[in-house]
């Protein structure tokens, strides 16, 4: 079976945790911040992957399982959270969210 180098495998994932990244910094939605933080999580996942593979051990696929098991719980944690926010001030904005800790 053809392996992908190490060096493109990591490549890949550092590019998508940039776009992640910025991602997380310009999108003011909280949604889009979310979906970015998930593309975060999975890039650092393939990391690992990636690095497993290339010395033939499965400790990238567990640490991947694992990073897979917490993004599911910050998915439900945060879509809660989401939800509420907007049934209470009808916006997903983050510039509102920074606007009511101003009041408190």
């Amino acid at each position: 079976m053809a392996q992908i180098p190490l060096e493109h495998g990591l490549l890949l994932a550092a590019t998508l945790f940039a776009l992640g990244f910025a991602g997380l910094i310009v999108r003011r939605n909280i949604m889009f911040v979310l979906l970015s933080v998930e593309i975060m999580l999975n890039a650092a996942g393939l990391a690992f992957v990636v690095a497993g593979s290339r010395w033939e051990q499965a400790d990238g696929q567990v640490m991947f399982l694992v990073i897979l098991t917490m993004a599911a719980a910050e998915v439900a944690v945060a879509l809660a959270i989401v939800l509420r926010f907007y049934r209470q001030y009808q916006t997903l904005d983050v510039d509102a969210a920074d606007r009511l800790r101003e009041q408190a």
